[in-house]
C-alpha cells in the first residue's frame, strides 16, 4: 500500500518538472506569453561590474540558421542569436543564448547568457526587441512558431523581464 501514494507523488514530482521546463520555469499569461520574471541578483552585480547599464543597446542576429533572411520563423524554446555591434563588454560575434515564446501576439526573447568567441559563458538579463510592433506574428504562423518580418533586431539589456 505504501507504493501507491509513493507512485503518485513521484508522478506529481515528474509531471511538475516537465512543466517547469517546457515553460523554462516562467509562469505563461492567458495568451501564452511569459510573465514577469526578476533577473537574479548576482546577474545584476556581475553585469554592473561589466559596466553593462539598464537600458544599454545593440544590435543581434535573431537566429544563425536563418541569418539575412526574410521573413523567418521562429520556433518555441531555445535560441541562440549573435551580437553584431557591441554591447558593453561583448563584441561580435559573441553569441547570445535565451528563450522564445510564440504563444501572445508578439514574440518574445529573453536572453539569459552572453558567449564571447574568446571566453565564458557570462549571465545576463536582455530582451530582443524591434520598434513598431515588428516582432508581431504574421499571418501564417503555426501554434508554437512565429514567422516575424526581419532576421535582426535590437537587444536591451533589463533588471527584470515584464
Amino acid at each position: 500500500m505504501i507504493r501507491v501514494p509513493v507512485l503518485a507523488i513521484s508522478s506529481l514530482l515528474l509531471l511538475s518538472a516537465v512543466l517547469a521546463c517546457s515553460t523554462g520555469g516562467v509562469s505563461l499569461r492567458a495568451d501564452g506569453s511569459p510573465g514577469p520574471e526578476e533577473c537574479p541578483k548576482e546577474t545584476l552585480k556581475l553585469m554592473r561590474f561589466l559596466r553593462m547599464g539598464i537600458g544599454d543597446a545593440a544590435d543581434v542576429e535573431l537566429d544563425l540558421n536563418q541569418a539575412d533572411t526574410s521573413p523567418i520563423t521562429l520556433y518555441d524554446g531555445p535560441i541562440e542569436s549573435e551580437l553584431t555591434s557591441s554591447l558593453g563588454i561583448f563584441h561580435p560575434p559573441t553569441r547570445l543564448y535565451g528563450r522564445v515564446w510564440t504563444g501572445g501576439p508578439q514574440v518574445v526573447i529573453r536572453y539569459y547568457e552572453a558567449r564571447p568567441p574568446d571566453g565564458d559563458i557570462t549571465p545576463i538579463c536582455a530582451v530582443a526587441r524591434l520598434a513598431r510592433g515588428q516582432m508581431k506574428k504574421l499571418p501564417g504562423s503555426l501554434p508554437g512558431t512565429a514567422i516575424v518580418e526581419f532576421s535582426s533586431a535590437g537587444v536591451w539589456v533589463v533588471d527584470s523581464f515584464r
